[in-house]
């Protein structure tokens, strides 16, 4: 589905990915661990555009990416839902939503998804006249997830989505995240929460300092001692 080949990108002087590659298969959750500055959200962004990488290549079904335009990496089916959530925080919820139903078929299925997010997050249609802003950062975090889903994703990457959320909400987002995999839809994650990603991806790329240093499933991770000591404390 998705696949990163060899590349390396910087802010002005500063490089800050090198020579990275990792795939993401149909239908699988994919994690990219790493500590702080580690490159993760860089990775997110060439893929969505909003970076341009100076060497390799980004395929979305075999079809060379790298360096086109956000608004046609949307259009193509990876939707991008970054850290700190990015809400218009002065529209009301539902007005959020609809500002992830902008092109294409998207914007043609706009009826019927705004309800299957509904069902998915009851929540948010108990406030959908409520401005954004005035959410908690639970329902916001709800919020900028179904804007993504507005968008009929093929790939759905998250940027850090239990970032400063109690742990509760972070097992519903988990959840969440869960249940938007079997519905079909290819999930890319970037999370600090390392243990409990770990448990239920398919497959993870751990990061330090720009460079992809292992790679395995959730379970092999989860085992290897350097993951161990490194992020989860043992």
């Amino acid at each position: 589905m998705l696949k990163v080949n060899n590349i390396d990108m910087s802010y002005g002087d500063l490089q800050v990915l090198w020579d990275v590659s990792f795939e993401v298969k149909k239908g699988e959750i994919v994690v990219l661990v790493g500590a702080n500055g580690a490159g993760k959200s860089s990775i997110l962004k060439t893929i969505s555009g909003l970076q341009k990488i100076s060497k390799g290549s980004i395929e979305l079904e075999g079809e060379n990416i790298a360096n086109v335009h956000p608004s046609e990496i949307i259009k193509r089916g990876i939707v991008h839902v970054p850290e700190g959530r990015r809400l218009f925080n002065e529209m009301t919820v539902e007005e959020n939503l609809i500002m992830g139903s902008l092109y294409g078929e998207a914007k043609q299925k706009r009826n019927e998804t705004i309800e299957e997010c509904y069902t998915l997050f009851p929540r948010l249609k108990e406030r959908r006249k409520q401005l954004a802003g005035t959410l908690s950062g639970g329902e916001q975090q709800m919020v900028a997830v179904a804007r993504g889903l507005m968008s009929h994703p093929k790939v759905l990457m998250l940027d850090e989505p239990s970032l400063g959320l109690a742990p509760v909400l972070v097992q519903d987002i988990f959840s969440i995240i869960k249940s938007i995999n079997k519905q079909g839809i290819t999930i890319l994650l970037v999370e600090q929460n390392v243990q409990s990603t770990l448990t239920f991806c398919d497959r993870a790329y751990v990061l330090e300092n720009g460079r992809i240093v292992l790679e395995g499933t959730g379970q092999e991770l989860l085992k290897n001692e350097h993951v161990k000591t490194a992020f989860l404390g043992i």
